[in-house]
């Protein structure tokens, strides 16, 4: 794949350039602020973006809006940001667009190679994919009232295991359960999130992850 890597801290960055390079994939360019990001990815529209959420000048979610900001100029662009801490926030922002092909991980999660690269993969393949210790802290947060009560407690947990980015097939394995009941429970969601059967199931998957985020 072709990747571009946004990170300020040179240390990580040319930590995951090297990582990434052992594994075949070509660092198209490599960042270390939001606007120089932006101008990257719109002149070499590579396959997925690696984005610090804090960057210069300020700290604080710089990486973010400059992913936003790239995706407003093309739509789906794949992103998979990484932050130091969890924030919801975040991962709702990046799914608000409707679009699919994002990622959220902490960075820790950089270190277990096989799971950073399999994210990395299914990101620029358009999946949503989010880190378990952020779907863990959805659920320890639910409300009263949150759109996501009618759901049963199996299609809350199917719903977690698709906020990570899971496939059906995936899931049926996790839940030990056949494929057509995954298919059955997503469409049991779909149902009770009002989500139209007219919309293509990509784009009811992400409204449903999106409406996860936001409970």
């Amino acid at each position: 794949m072709r990747i571009v890597v946004a990170d300020d801290a040179v240390l990580l960055r040319e930590g995951l350039v090297r990582l990434l390079a052992e594994e075949g994939h070509q660092i198209v360019a490599t960042v270390g602020d939001g606007p120089t990001l932006i101008e990257a990815v719109l002149e070499h529209r590579p396959d997925v973006s690696v984005v610090d959420v804090r960057m210069p000048p300020t700290h604080t979610d710089e990486g973010l809006r400059a992913a936003i900001t790239v995706r407003s100029e093309l739509p789906g662009a794949p992103v998979l940001v990484l932050s130091q801490y969890v924030e919801p926030r975040y991962a709702a922002e990046l799914l608000a667009d409707g679009f699919g092909a994002v990622g959220y991980l902490l960075k820790d999660r950089v270190a277990k190679v096989a799971e950073f690269l399999d994210a990395l993969d299914r990101v620029a393949g358009g999946a949503t994919v989010f880190d378990p210790q952020v779907v863990a802290q959805l659920l320890s947060g639910q409300r009263r009232g949150d759109p996501l009560s009618a759901l049963t407690a199996r299609e809350r947990e199917l719903l977690a295991l698709m906020a990570e980015g899971h496939s059906n097939t995936a899931i049926a394995q996790r839940l030990v359960v056949s494929a057509s009941t995954v298919e059955k429970h997503i469409g049991n969601v779909f149902i009770k999130l009002g989500l139209p059967p007219d919309d293509d199931d990509v784009h009811r998957r992400v409204r449903a992850v999106l409406a996860y985020l936001n409970a």
